[in-house]
């Protein structure tokens, strides 16, 4: 494994091997055993019988899935959350804890977040600050409306500061990345259905050819973030899936394309819908086949609040040393943390978690992590945790 900074090592040096042992063992037990959105039950009966044995009442109807205990006073609550879901991907590292389930795998680190979330519960409850707590076990981060879900049963009730971490394979260990604004970017998504009269692949001057239409579209698309976006703001628009044909010879009817477009502020995110659909139609015209896009919100930008940042950055900067402390991270992947971010301020930061070797990017069959992280994301969320309730 590659060298640690001094600091790090020596923060790991002082976290007690037991511990360590169980950080990593309840991780790779998640990541055995990965479960889908909203089917999260085995995995929401570990962690409810592990907050029931620090002696809270856990919740277990919370998101369909999910699971909530709180600890101290009722009022004024700060939450932890962690998410529980996987991802439908095969997975290719071969592990000796590698998913048992064929066709699932834990490849965005939720495995990891649950462990630590679990490990932070214990150290605060063995010395829990005066302000009141709530951990929260989220499902369905993966795009399927997870933090929706829990603020509809409660999760924020009583509530009135949030924080959460994600680890991250874009840092090395021991690194900490946040941002005192928009960590990360607000997802949409899109569908496209292109349909012409079909005909024959022979014969193309006697139809209008909706695989050209969708060629032309998705090529014409990329000028949105070239041309119509501000070159002092990101943004990003991805067509992810194409369908369309049933043989070589036969012009089809129709093609239908997927995407996801992201953004970081709210007036990118205003205008990317209009700029999309006036580009599809527009194309579609041009080729003589007709198209209709929908597009759909999913989350906003997941935004954190200056103040609580201005806290997390030196909880982190005492535990891992200020010069492993990154402040200008941003990422235009996407995150429902920003559900409850809207709603009460709070800080959701990065873990560096990168592996040695080759890259190993999120949602890939290939993921992986340094193990080592986990033990920084225990240390940073517990101080930034207790730096908090005491200030709020």
């Amino acid at each position: 494994m590659p060298p640690l900074p001094p600091r790090v090592e020596k923060l790991l040096a002082e976290i007690p091997a037991e511990e360590l042992a169980q950080l990593s063992a309840t991780r790779r037990d998640f990541h055995a055993h990965p479960e889908l959105a909203y089917e999260e039950r085995r995995t929401a009966g570990i962690v409810a019988g592990r907050l029931a044995g620090l002696g809270l009442a856990p919740r277990t109807d919370v998101g369909r899935t999910g699971v909530f205990a709180d600890a101290g006073p009722s009022r004024g609550r700060l939450m932890l959350r962690a998410d529980m879901d996987a991802l439908p991907l095969e997975e290719a590292i071969g592990q000796p804890f590698a998913s048992k389930t064929p066709g699932r795998m834990h490849a965005c680190g939720h495995d990891g977040h649950m462990a630590i979330g679990l490990a932070v519960a214990e150290r605060l409850t063995r010395d829990a600050p005066a302000r009141g707590l709530r951990f929260l076990h989220q499902p369905a981060e993966e795009g399927q409306g997870g933090a929706e879900a829990c603020v509809r049963d409660g999760a924020l009730e009583g509530v009135e500061a949030a924080l959460g971490l994600h680890l991250w394979s874009g840092l090395p260990v021991g690194k900490i990345g946040l941002n005192r604004g928009a960590l990360m970017a607000a997802v949409d998504e899109f569908t496209i259905e292109i349909e012409g009269p079909g005909g024959h692949g022979a014969m193309p001057h006697e139809t209008a050819d909706p695989i050209l239409a969708a060629a032309r579209i998705i090529e014409s698309l990329q000028s949105i973030v070239s041309r119509e976006i501000s070159p002092l703001d990101s943004a990003v628009v991805t067509i992810s899936r194409i369908q369309g044909g049933t043989a070589f010879n036969i012009i089809p009817k129709s093609v239908t394309l997927q995407g996801t477009a992201r953004s970081f502020t709210p007036e990118a995110g205003r205008a990317l819908p209009e700029k999309l659909a006036r580009i599809v139609q527009g194309t579609a015209a041009a080729c003589g086949v007709t198209a209709r896009i929908r597009y759909e919100r999913l989350n906003g930008a997941t935004v954190n609040d200056p103040r609580i940042a201005e806290m997390v950055l030196a909880s982190a900067a005492r535990v891992v040393g200020e010069e492993n402390v990154e402040t200008d991270t941003r990422s235009l992947a996407g995150e429902d943390m920003s559900v409850y971010l809207e709603k009460v301020p709070g800080c959701f930061f990065f873990v560096g978690c990168a592996p040695e070797g080759e890259p190993r990017p999120h949602h890939s069959p290939r993921f992986d992590m340094d193990e080592r992280a986990l033990g920084v994301g225990v240390a940073v969320l517990e101080a930034a945790a207790r730096d908090i309730a005491r200030r709020l």
